[in-house]
């Protein structure tokens, strides 16, 4: 999780372009919309800042619990996988099965109420609209049926199929070799209905940590460059068929197509958004907290990159085709409060991560808790990219633990705690 971090979230989307930025040549058009200069070097500062601060805040909490980081993962990666003990055997795949039929019925919905599925219309050949048939997808859902689809269809069906795929892998049986087809599927199917490049990849690499993490697969240096060719050709066939991009010049500039998209795109609009709630628009403060929190005050949640994407791009926001301008979390920290929100932010978030980190590796190592932290391995580093106001309050993640430790629960502990509460029924029984 912390490397993911480091090297995906910070140095790759992040750094790389912040440096680019900062020296004037990333020839970018996001960056072309910003109006002081000054912030290209201002935002650098505040990258470097991040880069520093963050594990050494990880540091500080890891020392004060006594947390060795190199001896608990050996430990936690060569120990043995704890499966459902037999007592437990038959409810754990009873309630296994209807979380299961849940996610797919939440999956099959998420497609009924999706009145244009772009996945559908690229395999139709309807490829003149794409932009506007994704923004559609992502956003033409509302009320009950957002957190249907992002809780039951999105979040949980992966998280399922992690949970089947470990079972098969362990047991062979034939209940979960077919319970896991079933999540396999409808897992790719929920990833790219709406032709989103990142979802299915970081799919693939959950069922690859869980391989890891389960030691049924072992990694070498032949085996991850087979994966990063394979990942790479099939990005080159997504980003041919999705966007019709056919110019070699356009995959191997820095600040176009895949490369482009992968260390500007993401920090493009930190930039905008030191410009933009320096200058444009007044601090958010408390109205960038998560709605839930907002709530609590009576203070309507705004959302720092939907005003960043409204106030730069309006002609997009005209056509349909804007959505949000997501970044690293520290723009929607600054765009809420200023320059001690990203100092405060900074803190906050890295020792939320330092804390689940080693609360992921002293757990019992069951498949459900594998699942849930390749589930958080994958997503905090995803949500560090796409704002701060998740670490505070996350409906998704909370529902996702609560969940999960239900069946983590039955599939260890029901048989015992049962037996324990039924002892004390008789005994009540008895005393009467």
């Amino acid at each position: 999780m912390i490397t993911i971090i480091y090297y995906y979230s910070f140095l790759i989307s992040s750094y790389i372009g912040g440096l680019l930025i900062a020296l004037g040549i990333d020839d970018y058009y996001m960056i072309k919309r910003m109006d002081h200069e000054e912030y290209r070097i201002i935002g650098f500062i505040l990258l470097t800042l991040l880069m520093i601060l963050f594990p050494l805040t990880q540091l500080v909490v890891g020392r004060i619990l006594g947390f060795n980081s190199e001896i608990e993962f050996d430990r936690y990666l060569h120990e043995p996988v704890r499966t459902s003990v037999d007592k437990n055997r038959r409810l754990f795949r009873l309630a296994f099965g209807a979380l299961t039929a849940i996610s797919v019925l939440a999956v099959a919905y998420t497609m009924l109420k999706t009145s244009t599925v772009p996945l559908f219309e690229l395999l139709k050949g309807n490829t003149s609209e794409l932009a506007k048939m994704r923004i559609d997808a992502s956003r033409g859902i509302s009320g009950i049926d957002v957190y249907i689809r992002n809780i039951f269809a999105i979040a949980l069906t992966p998280v399922l199929s992690i949970i089947a795929f470990i079972y098969t892998t362990q047991s062979r049986a034939l209940y979960w070799k077919i319970v896991f087809f079933l999540l396999f599927m409808s897992s790719l199917v929920i990833t790219t209905y709406d032709l989103a490049k990142s979802p299915v990849f970081f799919y693939v690499i959950m069922l690859l940590l869980a391989g890891v993490f389960t030691q049924t697969l072992k990694l070498n240096w032949k085996k991850i460059s087979a994966f990063v060719i394979s990942g790479t050709v099939l990005l080159v066939i997504m980003y041919v068929a999705i966007q019709g991009v056919t110019e070699v010049e356009s995959f191997l500039s820095y600040n176009s197509g895949p490369i482009g998209r992968i260390i500007l795109a993401q920090i493009s609009p930190f930039f905008l958004h030191l410009d933009t709630y320096s200058h444009s628009i007044a601090l958010l403060e408390m109205k960038g907290l998560p709605s839930f929190i907002a709530g609590i005050f009576d203070i309507e949640q705004v959302r720092t990159a939907r005003m960043v994407m409204e106030n730069v791009f309006p002609e997009n926001v005209d056509k349909g085709t804007g959505g949000v301008l997501n970044t690293i979390f520290i723009g929607e920290a600054f765009g809420s409060f200023g320059y001690v929100g990203v100092i405060v932010c900074i803190i906050y978030v890295a020792a939320v991560v330092q804390l689940l980190y080693i609360a992921f590796l002293r757990l019992p190592k069951t498949p459900v808790v594998i699942a849930l932290t390749v589930y958080f391995t994958i997503n905090i580093p995803r949500t560090l990219v796409g704002g701060a106001a998740d670490f505070f309050f996350n409906p998704i993640w909370i529902m996702m633990t609560v969940v999960l430790a239900g069946l983590f629960i039955l599939e260890q502990y029901f048989h015992v705690i049962w037996t324990f509460l039924m002892s004390k029924v008789k005994r009540k029984k008895v005393k009467a």
